[in-house]
């Protein structure tokens, strides 16, 4: 019989845990009528991490995370070839029901969007469209546990039944990640989240994300290069519709493979 040496064991048990793959991209395409916004992208999403897209404005970017609910669905001259899967089902299989798929994937806006009601019904509203709960107790409970775990449960306690709208910037986007995380999404997506916010609510924003990769998985879109270094583990530089490399965020920011993203990521463009 073999025995491990103590330091076969040693590597055994101190193997970093095996990492899942949650959504992948298959040579994705995209256009918007004739014109082609994405071209052959293929680009794996792994569980509980923060995925960051960077590249110049126009690259595909947020083209590529809309594809990712199937937000492009909502524009009409949009068509998406390719495949897109979560946890290895088609997305875009007609058999989809896409109301369920955009509750498994909650997206966040660039703009903090809250509906025109009170915080306590901005957050109750999709657990109530979706059937996640009928009394008035489950709905306190799913409404107190997502603003808890959007870090504003504190601030708004009080103030539960005034409008959403008369919230900080800040706050209404964490307003707007509790109200994605209230239908207990497994992905979120984050579309340039902290454009809209002055440095200390995007400080608190970005404390949050790093919160929520432990029991969500996120695809963040940021122009902002030191956000993406802070916030994600892998991170897909994209340009001119092309995905030019993808790998861990230190070996991008470091040691880039691509010139293009060497040059983006030294401010030469974009």
């Amino acid at each position: 019989m073999n025995m491990l040496t103590d330091a076969a064991v040693e590597a055994v048990l101190t193997e970093a845990p095996k990492e899942t793959l949650k959504m992948r991209g298959s040579g994705v395409n995209v256009f918007y009528g004739e014109k082609q916004a994405l071209f052959d992208v293929n680009l794996d999403i792994r569980e509980n991490q923060v995925t960051a897209l960077i590249g110049p404005s126009g690259c595909g970017k947020s083209t590529f995370l809309r594809c990712l609910n199937r937000m492009n669905d909502t524009i009409d001259i949009c068509r998406v070839n390719g495949e897109i899967t979560l946890d290895g089902e088609d997305i875009y299989d007609p058999r989809i029901d896409v109301v369920e798929l955009r509750a498994r994937v909650g997206m966040v806006f660039q703009k903090p969007n809250p509906f025109p009601k009170s915080i306590y019904e901005n957050v109750a509203y999709g657990p109530r469209i979706h059937g996640l709960a009928s009394t008035k107790s489950e709905f306190d409970a799913i409404v107190e546990t997502s603003l808890q775990k959007a870090g504003l449960f504190n601030e708004v306690k009080d103030r539960l039944h005034e409008p959403g709208t008369g919230l900080s910037g800040g706050q209404q986007q964490r307003l707007c990640i509790a109200r994605a995380i209230a239908v207990s999404p497994e992905v979120i997506l984050m579309d340039e989240p902290c454009s809209a916010l002055d440095p200390i609510a995007t400080a608190k924003v970005e404390e949050l994300i790093d919160e929520l990769r432990e029991n969500y998985t996120i695809v963040i879109v940021t122009h902002s290069m030191q956000q993406a270094a802070r916030v994600s583990q892998r991170t897909a530089m994209f340009h001119l519709g092309h995905l030019v490399e993808e790998g861990p965020t230190d070996k991008i920011f470091t040691n880039p493979d691509d010139k293009r993203t060497q040059d983006y990521i030294t401010g030469r463009f974009g």
